[in-house]
């Protein structure tokens, strides 16, 4: 598949996913909407759900995304990758049928890395074992958080507590059933060094003065696991719940965001190729004007075009997770910045042409074109907007040729 040799292990992992994905994701998926339909309720928790992690585990493809042995499979970021991509194709169902979905993913890696004792009991295994969910919670509406220093969150020092008073959203499964957790990101010391002001904290959801105000839709979609505004009113925390320090927020952010980067993105290209056999089988299905869709120049292009575009993607995001496997995260920042800038795009492109092939039906539910467009859209904004990582990515090139 490509330059990068994997191990047999995880080639083994590989053959394993595309059969469970074949025999149980692919056909629960009508199964899952029939589900949610008939409970009416957007935040449902559908009994499939729980009947695929089953069948996972049974197989022995859970916790794929844990690089540490003692937790989880202990794959590299480039053995992981492929697998990751392979979840794509089925996002709503996959990810969390291995127990491998966002953000419990990125949460499991810091409780795992800066989580005491106590916390890693009461929310690492049980997350591990997938019997409940987590929330992060970041992003504030009054301010630009694309620059994360902006966050006014306080979270202030009253003896064994810090008190907690702010408004967060886009608090991605905090709607969960299963949510009980959330890792909150505030202001500790406005006065610190720009990157020292802030902290993390461990927030039970329904701890005295957390209050959902409500889901945020996506394009119009209520995603199951909810995006969530939330507003914190002299919430208490135990100063036990500061995750690895008082303004180490930031320092625990990067270590958080690495992996996950890789996890979106391959993720993106598994939407894509979806979208991209679907397109083709579409192609062919359908007959205008005397002539199949499939035999029309302009189709042929978007295919061709297609094609070339995942295979550059995914390269470019195998060669960033070697490169943070080998060198480090900080070694690897311009290609994770890349990355981050082209997987989303790429797939929202062949997911657009996807739709147009389609026509009508494309836009509709009747077919996951739609929901994709939504998702990937988002998800130019989810990681940071591409602007941000492009200024990245810029300041790193100009910083070649400055001179003294």
């Amino acid at each position: 598949m490509s330059l990068f040799e994997l191990s047999e292990r995880a080639q083994k992992y590989q053959a394993e996913l595309l059969d469970f994905m074949d025999t149980h994701v692919y056909p629960a998926e009508a199964v899952y909407e029939e589900q949610m339909r008939a409970a009416g309720d957007p935040n449902f928790h559908p009994p499939v759900i729980e009947e695929l992690k089953a069948e996972a585990r049974r197989r022995g493809l859970w916790n794929l995304f844990h690089p540490d042995p003692a937790w989880g499979a202990g794959l590299t970021n480039l053995e992981y990758a492929p697998l990751a991509e392979i979840m794509g194709r089925s996002p709503h169902l996959a990810p969390e049928a291995c127990n491998c979905a966002a953000p419990d993913t990125g949460n499991m890696e810091v409780f795992t890395l800066f989580g005491t004792p106590e916390h890693q009991e009461k929310y690492l295994r049980p997350l591990l074992d997938g019997t409940i969910r987590s929330a992060f919670a970041m992003t504030e509406p009054a301010v630009a958080s694309s620059d994360a220093t902006n966050i006014e969150m306080r979270m202030q020092r009253d003896g064994d507590h810090y008190v907690l008073n702010g408004r967060k959203w886009f608090a991605s499964n905090a709607l969960h059933r299963n949510c009980t957790v959330m890792i909150v990101m505030g202001k500790t010391d406005p006065s610190a060094e720009r990157h020292r002001q802030q902290s993390m904290m461990v927030v039970p959801i329904d701890a005295p003065g957390v209050t959902i105000v409500r889901g945020l839709p996506v394009f119009g979609y209520l995603d199951r696991e909810g995006h969530a505004e939330i507003t914190f009113e002299d919430v208490r925390v135990p100063v036990a719940d500061v995750l690895k320090g008082e303004g180490e927020g930031f320092a625990i952010s990067q270590a958080r965001l690495g992996p996950g980067r890789i996890h979106h993105c391959m993720r993106a290209i598994g939407l894509a190729e979806r979208a991209l056999e679907l397109l083709c089988r579409r192609a062919l299905s359908r007959t205008t004007f005397g002539q199949p869709l499939a035999a029309r120049g302009n189709i042929q292009d978007w295919i061709a075009e297609a094609r070339i575009d995942i295979e550059q993607i995914r390269l470019l995001t195998l060669k960033a997770a070697w490169m943070m496997d080998t060198v480090g995260n900080k070694a690897a920042r311009t290609e994770i910045a890349a990355i981050k800038v082209a997987a989303p795009n790429v797939a929202l492109k062949i997911v657009d042409r996807a739709i147009q092939v389609f026509g009508a039906a494309g836009v509709t539910d009747d077919f996951p074109l739609a929901s994709a467009y939504a998702h990937l859209r988002t998800l130019r904004l989810a990681d940071g907007p591409d602007e941000v990582h492009k200024a990245a990515i810029a300041k790193q090139e100009l910083a070649k040729y400055r001179t003294a």
